[in-house]
């Protein structure tokens, strides 16, 4: 490693000018999602430095610092959903919002923005809680939006007359009623405790009840020194309080208390009945029961199943993605072939409950995958990963060889060993896998950034803007049945009212520590059948890595990618069946 000539403590100003720029990229990010590829634009400069072995740290306090006060407004604030104005507010249980057309009167808000602003559906709009002045710019705005005379999203920064403390609003077109004039949603950052939820976070956190208002406090965006003074205690009595609070609730900061707090207040808003019991379906999928299984921890853990029931047994892996479907065709075929398809859905994804933050994310995934395997009292499975849930394949078979005859990797990532095999990537891919290597600490926010831009711009676009460095992945997402198992199964990993993000953030974190002794371990069968054209792990990096596990069996597939199983599923089936056979 070569060493950097500048004195440790002392940065030069253009490491201070870039660290400037990177801490503005950051608050755009969280005010606009769509702006995030900027971010990887200047943030790219930092990092890529640090892949070529320069002495130059991406443990950044202060850029630390500002990236948690991001994450809460990215938390508090994310895509303005595009539906019919009846129920647009509907899907904003916790944030103040409200409908407008910019004259006289309000035209709709939800319960939040009536407890903030004092407002009511029909009440006057001067009696926003905003300078006169403040009013006037915001109905200019709310006009202009509403009647395509301005970018589709505008952002303002005012002052709350109440609190004094600023508020900022987005300010989006809806559609309206036919007849009725075009109408705004204006979403604020302005957050409300829901009815009762202090009961739900005591519960939760075993937290005693003077705890539970200081978290209400801090979750409301007041300082310390005003929760002190609303109680009666000093400052210091306050922050020891809020010490024994994070070590309750398994957190490090603030900032991750109010995202923790608002991950369990979405939950706690969302109506009975109102999650299904099936996979949601489109086209030509068919519905298929999501079955759970409470293990001795209190944890859910769900799967999915097709195919033949009493048929060879196949698990299959369905990547940080959450793709727990195939094309129909390939699911009727799966039938067809005499194989039992099981789909375990992981911590985090879906109605699968996230693992203790202290576990080790390998160990608990696969342990998981043996839970369902012995629930259903199968064995001798193939396993079908994709990408780096290779790992889980061989973990799972190297501690129950009984539960794996054999593995079929399908686009597979290997333990990656040096800063060229990042270099290679398309820009989104080591965007993500290369901060998951060399700056965990502000992964979260760019995921959870990546998320909400994928809500912005919807998935197919969001998959079409990442992947399009592949044209053999674009040419697959182009057949309507790859497109419709791509964009419903994933919905087990965002959908327009949440998302996955902090399992894929910790699933992206284990891919990229080093799992070599577990691939060396391994002593099933192991085929990989690799594309030419896959954006996250090269031919060449497969090439390389080969040379350090000579017993792995390796095929390229011609003009194909990261989606090779969905473009060429017919082989990888024949390969799962050849090789059963050949083990039976």
């Amino acid at each position: 490693m070569t060493s950097d000539p500048r004195p440790p403590q002392t940065a030069s100003l253009a490491d201070r000018d870039q660290r400037a720029e990177i801490v503005d990229r950051l608050y755009d990010v969280a005010l606009d999602p769509i702006k995030l590829e900027h971010l990887l634009e200047v943030w790219e400069g930092r990092a890529a430095p640090l892949r070529q072995g320069r002495a130059i740290p991406l443990e950044d306090p202060e850029i630390e610092a500002h990236m948690q006060r991001a994450t809460v407004f990215l938390g508090r604030y994310d895509a303005i959903p595009d539906n019919a104005y009846r129920s647009v507010l509907e899907d904003i249980p916790r944030s103040a919002a409200f409908l407008s057309d910019g004259g006289a009167l309000i035209a709709d808000c939800n319960r939040p923005a009536a407890v903030a602003f004092g407002i009511r559906a029909g009440g006057p709009f001067a009696a926003l809680p905003f300078e006169a002045e403040d009013r006037s710019l915001l109905a200019g705005v709310i006009r202009k939006v509403a009647g395509g005379r301005a970018e589709k999203v505008v952002t303002l920064r005012i002052r709350s007359t109440v609190t004094g403390s600023p508020v900022i609003v987005r300010v989006g077109r809806v559609e309206s009623d036919p007849g009725q004039p075009p109408l705004a949603l204006v979403l604020s950052t302005e957050l409300v405790w829901p009815e009762g939820f202090e009961t739900t976070v005591q519960e939760a956190f075993g937290l005693t009840p003077a705890e539970v208002e200081i978290v209400r406090g801090i979750t409301l965006g007041l300082p310390v020194k005003d929760i002190a003074e609303a109680r009666g205690r000093s400052a210091e009595t306050v922050r020891t309080q809020l010490r024994s609070i994070l070590q309750k609730t398994e957190t490090h900061s603030q900032s991750e208390l109010v995202r923790v707090v608002i991950g369990l207040m979405d939950l706690a808003l969302i109506p009975a009945g109102g999650t299904g019991r099936s996979v949601p379906i489109g086209g030509a999928l068919e519905p298929r029961e999501v079955r759970e299984l409470w293990l001795a921890d209190g944890r859910r853990l769900t799967w999915i199943e097709f195919g033949d029931p009493k048929g060879q047994p196949v698990v299959y892996m369905h990547l940080d993605y959450g793709l727990i479907r195939w094309p129909a065709s390939a699911e009727r075929h799966a039938a067809a072939r005499k194989l039992r398809v099981i789909v375990p859905i992981r911590a985090g994804y879906g109605t699968t409950d996230l693992h203790l933050r202290a576990a080790d994310h390998l160990g608990a995934v696969t342990q998981d995958y043996i839970a369902v395997l012995d629930h259903l009292a199968v064995q001798d499975a193939i396993a079908l990963p994709l990408g780096a849930d290779l790992r889980f394949a061989m973990n799972l078979a190297n501690r129950r060889p009984d539960l794996v005859a054999g593995i079929v990797g399908a686009a597979c990532q290997l333990p990656l060993r040096t800063a060229a095999q990042y270099e290679r990537m398309d820009k989104w891919q080591r965007f993500i896998l290369a901060n998951a290597r060399y700056a965990p600490k502000v992964l979260p926010f760019l995921v959870q950034a990546g998320f909400s831009l994928a809500r912005r711009l919807g998935k197919d676009m969001f998959f079409a803007q990442v992947n399009g460095g592949s044209p053999a992945d674009m040419e697959a997402f182009a057949r309507p049945e790859v497109r419709e198992a791509i964009l419903t199964g994933s919905d087990v990993c965002l959908t327009r009212q949440w998302s996955a993000h902090e399992a894929f953030t910790r699933e992206c974190i284990g891919s990229e520590k080093d799992w070599s002794a577990v691939v060396r371990e391994c002593k099933v069968p192991v085929l990989l059948l690799q594309g030419d054209q896959d954006p996250q792990t090269p031919a060449q990096s497969i090439r390389e890595l080969m040379e350090d596990f000579p017993h792995l069996e390796v095929r390229f597939v011609p003009e194909t990618g990261q989606m090779l199983f969905f473009k060429e599923w017919p082989l990888v089936l024949d390969e799962v069946e050849a090789m059963a056979a050949r083990l039976g």
